[in-house]
């Protein structure tokens, strides 16, 4: 399962990097993975668990303790990268910590 969620994420590789994505292990039983990000709004370990009655994914941010649930695969990304990322004014701090001018 660990793979299977590696080769989803790995699916928008650039969003991935933007998380500072890094230490991946494979949860007990094999039942997910976790890795560390370092995002603008999170930084911590982050799990995502395989649900296999509801064929979903939960997302949990260890640190807050905040969990989504029943994330299909087509949007696990987009989740974690709200979760992780995204913020409303995401370009212009991209642009700060970058020193990119317009």
């Amino acid at each position: 399962m660990a793979e299977y969620i590696l080769s989803i994420l790995r699916s928008q590789l650039m969003i991935m990097w933007s998380w500072g994505f890094n230490s991946p292990t494979r949860l007990s039983d094999n039942r997910g993975l976790a890795f560390k990000v370092q995002g603008f709004k999170y930084k911590g370990w982050v799990e995502v668990i395989y649900d296999e009655g509801l064929d979903t994914f939960t997302v949990i941010l260890k640190k807050t303790g905040k969990k989504v649930e029943d994330v299909y695969f087509d949007e696990l990304v987009n989740v974690i990268d709200s979760l992780v990322e995204r913020t409303e004014d995401y370009e212009e701090r991209v642009n700060k910590e970058y020193g990119f001018t317009a």
